[in-house]
């Protein structure tokens, strides 16, 4: 209750909320599936995936979920195995690994690995478990400003090349001018 004005009942419009947030939604939910595969086994590989925004009016892509399948990692006896992949606003550059969910523009990492050092069988296989989307109350898990957005796949002691199929549930929105444009500096400076 505020003070000085009591009983009084707050309702607020979803397009309201939007607005207030900075963009509003133009478009319905829209999927996006890829696949990349390592070009050699043990080598990060990188996949640009066009969104085709329309950047002349602002438009941004407004992530609500992602989904990561990864090949599983070989079986080896006494040798540490593994697959990761992951996806991200910004390119990779010049990085030799799978950039990790503690990077600014990282949306969703994903793991799977064999830890068989020492062992004479194919080890004990984790996977982690928090590889795809937040399942609580969010309206969103990220905005990409850019006109793209990029998969990465790495494995690591395996003797095939790994792939990593993916989708992520978006919707297209338009961003007031201010919003779109820290959206594509903090994307920019932070790549």
């Amino acid at each position: 209750m505020l003070v000085g004005i009591p009983n009084l009942v707050y309702f607020i419009h979803y397009d309201l909320l939007a607005y207030i947030m900075g963009f509003k939604k133009t478009s319905d939910l829209i999927a996006v599936s890829f696949r990349v595969t390592e070009t050699a086994a043990g080598v990060l590989t990188e996949l640009e995936v066009p969104l085709q925004l329309d950047v002349l009016n602002n438009e941004i892509a407004v992530v609500v979920a992602c989904d990561i399948d990864l090949s599983s990692p070989d079986g080896i006896a006494a040798t540490n195995t593994e697959v990761t992949g992951g996806i991200t606003a910004t390119s990779a550059g010049a990085a030799v690994n799978v950039p990790g969910i503690n990077d600014t523009n990282t949306i969703a990492v994903g793991e799977k690995a064999i830890r068989a050092a020492g062992f004479v069988d194919s080890g004990v296989s984790f996977q982690r478990a928090a590889q795809e989307s937040y399942t609580g109350e969010l309206d969103w898990i990220a905005l990409i400003a850019t006109n793209n957005f990029y998969a990465q796949i790495k494995g690591a002691n395996n003797l095939t090349t790994k792939s990593m199929n993916g989708r992520l549930w978006l919707y297209r929105a338009r961003a007031d001018a201010t919003t779109y444009a820290a959206l594509v500096q903090s994307e920019v400076l932070s790549a």
